[in-house]
């Protein structure tokens, strides 16, 4: 039996994973799993098998004592999979990589922020302000514990009003998204539907995240650094042929094409 030439073996396509951030503040096994006790009130569905990264920029412990295994299993036992580790220390790579984890962003010296953290041991689970902070609503429902500046929805259209900034990831799921000021370079925005940009679009834009292939993306100012409709990505090092120009972005088979935005009249 013949198989299809057309057929590829393998694709690679961009696909969006959000992850909660879990910020460790302790590497105590008992003092974490005592603060996850609390934190879950002993509700076995409080997470539901979400993506995590374990963030130690504020731990201030010696690298060899980190129990990795042991950290991503009682994460697991909560119902969240440890894939990664943000902000650690470049003595930390050897063993968080032989623990099966990867590492979340470049390696740096961590920022001095220990002594503002709070003395009691916790694992604080909201998105945060550090790259990449994720924003994620789900239409129609209502965001619980949403920041003071959460953007408005209404139906099934995520609305931000205000610029989105290097490091910060916003998702609309199951929503369109519509932003009204500038995406920044090394800022990513991610819907599963359409996106909307009135304004200058210089970061990351992926729409269809959910495999709709009929999203597109709309700018008002082409600038990106990639751009991607249901997991098919172009990006642009050298700069787009329509740079800083009115775009609007589909998918045609595998191809990315951009088109003029027209104005009436």
């Amino acid at each position: 039996m013949s198989k299809s030439s057309s057929r590829k073996p393998i694709e690679i396509k961009i696909s969006t994973v959000v992850a909660v951030s879990a910020i460790l503040h302790e590497s105590d096994l008992g003092v974490l799993d005592a603060a996850m006790r609390d934190m879950t009130n002993g509700d076995a569905d409080f997470f539901d098998d979400e993506f995590a990264v374990i963030d130690v920029g504020t731990l201030d412990v010696a690298a060899d004592a980190i129990d990795w295994t042991a950290i991503a299993a009682l994460l697991k036992s909560y119902r969240l999979n440890a894939v990664a580790v943000r902000n650690a220390s470049p003595e930390m790579t050897a063993q968080i990589l032989a623990s099966g984890l990867s590492l979340d962003g470049s390696l740096k010296p961590r920022a001095e922020v220990a002594a503002s953290a709070p003395e009691q041991a916790e694992i604080d689970l909201t998105p945060q302000e550090e790259p990449m902070e994720t924003q994620v609503v789900e239409a129609p429902a209502p965001v619980s514990a949403a920041p003071a500046t959460a953007p408005a929805i209404s139906n099934r259209t995520m609305i931000v009003d205000t610029p989105v900034r290097a490091g910060q990831r916003i998702y609309a799921r199951g929503a369109d998204l519509i932003i009204t000021a500038a995406v920044n370079n090394g800022a990513e925005v991610i819907a599963d539907g359409s996106i909307h940009i009135y304004a200058p679009l210089r970061g990351r834009a992926l729409a269809g995240a959910n495999g709709d292939t009929e999203a597109r993306i709309f700018t008002l100012s082409m600038e990106a650094e990639l751009v991607s409709i249901a997991g098919m990505y172009r990006t642009f090092e050298n700069g787009s042929e329509r740079a800083q120009q009115a775009t609007q972005i589909r998918l045609v088979g595998d191809r990315i094409d951009m088109l003029p935005i027209k104005s009436a009249g």
